[in-house]
């Protein structure tokens, strides 16, 4: 072969290879870009109206590491622009948001408005921070002292609504550090949860993880006889959750009486979620309880946030690994989801799909009704638990 045709086989290989198109620099990097340029976590709905979003506040909660990481200011940027879109000069929160609905799903945009706070020491960041915190002290609780995940839910905790609990860790740490019943009141949280959800040995289909949710008056048709858990255990509400432990920990005092109640609780779970993964392609179902059923798929929102906990566990020192089986399962998933979930787009963007548009028990709970609830292309509680865990991978 002479030197020209080796070096146009050459050319061609390094032009049309797959291999060579299709890893980018950091997926991180492009999850985060792709979410941008299709204006996605902006503050604002479909209708170019303000929406005080826990998906928005999801995804700003990884542009701010990714710009923490990079230096660079287009993420912090876009944070700003966002937030400003969702908060008046006032320090009024906007959009449909109304404090007497006591819906924790809003509160999830309160770590942002601390972030910027620290940041600019405007009064406004501030104002706002304290509307969600006002909330907190108001938000309707069970006997036990456990927060309705909303007014509409009678007497209901679900495991999903956690993500909300790191505003007020966070908002404890910056303005009441001293403030000791309220680090007992985040920890009992925790606590309050975990003991009434977490699956019983002996259960159908054992994992020992945690029930979507739980009703303590036992009202709810769904609710069980012993705790008034949930039937099922759904991927992504023991994502929020997982994630809530790993993240609250980097908040939590470790001089507290308290810090070790979450730590075990994440020591517990965290074999089991790694145990739980389908052994072939190493991610997890969309009903947990049901592995291998008709219908059950694998979730690409609950695998992120696995991932992403897992890692950020065992790099903060949170959770043990040492024949090292806890990252090698996290890095068995990522790889699953760079070839299955993440695809490229003919404008430099990647989508990603398998995420799950809600899972909801203002219903029956049923193993139907999870697997009826339709997938949403680039949906940010998938997008965005990809980028972490993305950033957490790239770490490695």
């Amino acid at each position: 072969m002479t030197y020209s045709c080796q070096l146009f086989s050459l050319i061609s290989i390094l032009i049309f290879s797959p291999i060579a198109l299709a890893l980018p620099h950091s997926y991180a990097l492009w999850a985060a870009d792709s979410a941008i340029k299709r204006g996605q976590g902006n503050g604002l709905d479909s209708n170019g109206k303000p929406s005080v979003s826990y998906e928005h506040g999801e995804l700003q909660w990884g542009l701010r590491q990714l710009y923490e990481k990079t230096g660079n200011k287009k993420y912090y940027e876009y944070i700003v622009s966002a937030a400003n879109n969702i908060v008046s000069n006032s320090g009024t929160v906007l959009g449909s948001y109304v404090i007497s609905d006591y819906s924790l799903d809003p509160v999830r945009t309160g770590p942002t408005f601390l972030y910027l706070y620290s940041e600019t020491k405007q009064a406004k960041w501030k104002v706002a921070a304290d509307t969600f915190r006002a909330q907190l002290n108001a938000q309707p609780r069970t006997a036990e002292g456990q927060f309705w995940h909303k007014l509409r839910y009678f007497n209901q905790g679900m495991s999903a609504h956690f993500r909300r609990h790191i505003f007020y860790a966070q908002y404890t740490k910056h303005f009441q550090p001293t403030n000791n019943t309220a680090w007992a009141d985040i920890a009992s949280q925790f606590t309050l949860m975990y003991k009434n959800t977490l699956q019983a040995p002996g259960s159908a289909n054992y994992t020992g993880l945690l029930y979507h949710g739980y009703d303590h008056s036992h009202t709810a048709t769904w609710a069980s006889s012993d705790r008034g858990h949930s039937p099922e255990i759904w991927d992504r509400a023991l994502g929020w959750f997982f994630m809530a432990l790993v993240d609250v920990l980097e908040i939590f005092p470790k001089t507290h009486g308290d810090y070790a109640s979450i730590q075990n609780i994440l020591l517990d779970l965290a074999p089991k979620v790694r145990d739980a993964a389908d052994p072939q392609t190493g991610v997890w179902w969309l009903v947990m309880t049901q592995p291998g059923r008709a219908r059950n798929y694998f979730e690409s929102s609950g695998t992120a946030m696995f991932v992403y906990s897992l890692l950020r566990g065992v790099r903060l020192g949170y959770i043990p690994d040492a024949d090292g089986s806890i990252v090698q399962a996290a890095k068995k998933a990522y790889k699953y989801m760079l070839a299955n979930w993440v695809i490229t787009n003919s404008d430099g963007t990647m989508n990603w799909t398998n995420t799950v548009e809600v899972g909801s028990l203002s219903g029956d709970g049923t193993f139907e009704y999870y697997v009826g609830v339709p997938l949403i292309l680039n949906d940010l509680k998938g997008l965005a638990a990809f980028l972490l865990a993305s950033l957490e991978y790239e770490n490695l």
